[in-house]
């Protein structure tokens, strides 16, 4: 099964691409002026180490040089593995030429959103 959440910015838009492969789900973020894949991370869940029987995550994150993409990609891996109790990959890359720190916030805001909707939803064909 496949979704795709899309989400406008003041400068451009955000897709993320859902897939669920078995138990497993599969996201890829992509956006900007130059959509791309800057990094993945794998996110596994597992009780959590404070014994509060909360989900945790461990997670494992590979970066291509020079790409910051590490931050949205781990936080939509780590949330929807939390959410799903299911292992999580992320994917994607966003690249803005000469991004500003409010256009910064405003990606970290709408991911947050994105992972809002994606981890209170089932995934639809």
């Amino acid at each position: 099964m496949e979704r795709t959440i899309k989400k406008s910015l003041s400068f451009g838009e955000l897709t993320l691409k859902i897939t669920e492969v078995g138990e497993d789900w599969h996201l890829l973020l992509t956006g900007g002026e130059k959509p791309h894949v800057g990094c993945a991370v794998l996110a596994v869940p597992r009780p959590s180490l404070t014994g509060s029987g909360k989900t945790s995550v461990t997670s494992s994150v590979l970066n291509l040089t020079g790409h910051k993409d590490e931050t949205i990609c781990r936080y939509l891996a780590e949330e929807i593995a939390k959410r799903k109790n299911a292992v999580t990959v992320c994917t994607g890359g966003v690249h803005v030429d000469h991004i500003t720190k409010e256009q910064m916030e405003e990606v970290l805001s709408t991911v947050k959103d994105m992972a809002e909707a994606c981890g209170m939803q089932e995934v639809e064909g």
